[in-house]
């Protein structure tokens, strides 16, 4: 049998969107491909009259539920899945994929869960910062010149997501942790590991993005968050438990 991805699932956001045009074009992208769902984070110039008039009147509707933010970590906190889109490549942008190959991992991670598919702001892109929240990485292949127009990258990722609606190979995949439950977890494997001396307390960023990349291709579950920071605390009570237990040691041999 085989199974198709499940567009509601999926939310388009725009980090930081600088023209409002760019917002509304992308909302008649996503309309005509079959994604109901859109999200603005921190926009530049939201203006509704300029967005409505590149949406067109057929995704006035996708206009009307548009959902802003005022960060990202806010506006990705309830997705289980996050894929983010980029232009450049090396450095932290080791490790990309295509449009096609992204809408075929989906098909199976969208039965469960809520699937963010994040563009960065016209003129710089994500940041290197945003990037520890995605998944994946989509790089879309062009020539020589790789910059493409917002509303155009849009298309392009959506059209791909669309037909995967209409075939696909059936796979199950489980609930994965939400960005929040994984952001917690990240933040207190932090706070151990530089207790410990296991990471650099100067830049600890640095170290953490290397784990992050390692849980990231494991797309934990909640109940794995749950394991991993049970784990830390119990490590962080037993430090502090030897910790205490010394300093009781020096004051019996006074």
């Amino acid at each position: 049998m085989r199974e198709t991805i499940n567009l509601e699932n999926i939310t388009i956001v725009l980090k930081q969107p600088r023209y409002p045009e760019n917002i509304g074009a992308a909302a008649r992208s996503i309309r005509n491909m079959g994604i109901g769902k859109l999200m603005v984070v921190d926009p530049e110039n939201y203006d509704v009259d300029k967005v409505l008039k590149l949406a067109t009147h057929e995704a006035a509707d996708v206009v009307e539920r548009i959902e802003i933010c005022s960060d990202v970590k806010t506006a990705l906190a309830c997705f289980n899945y996050v894929a983010g889109t980029t232009a450049r490549l090396g450095g932290q942008r080791q490790s990309v994929i295509s449009p096609s190959t992204l809408a075929e991992s989906l098909i199976s991670i969208s039965k469960k869960n809520r699937i963010a598919i994040l563009f960065g702001p016209e003129d710089k892109g994500l940041s290197n910062e945003d990037l520890r929240y995605c998944h994946a990485l989509v790089n879309i292949p062009t020539a020589e010149f790789s910059s493409i127009n917002l509303a155009q990258a849009v298309m392009i990722l959506c059209y791909e997501l669309h037909k995967a609606s209409i075939t696909g190979e059936s796979q199950f995949t489980p609930r994965l942790a939400t960005r929040q439950e994984l952001d917690g977890m990240y933040d207190q494997l932090k706070e151990m590991l530089v207790r410990i001396d296991y990471i650099n307390h100067e830049n600890p960023d640095y170290w953490m993005n290397r784990l992050r990349q390692f849980f990231t291709r494991m797309q934990l579950r909640a109940r794995d968050v749950s394991i991993i920071r049970g784990i830390c605390r119990q490590m962080n009570w037993y430090s502090g438990k030897c910790y205490e237990d010394g300093l009781n040691a020096k004051e019996n041999k006074k």
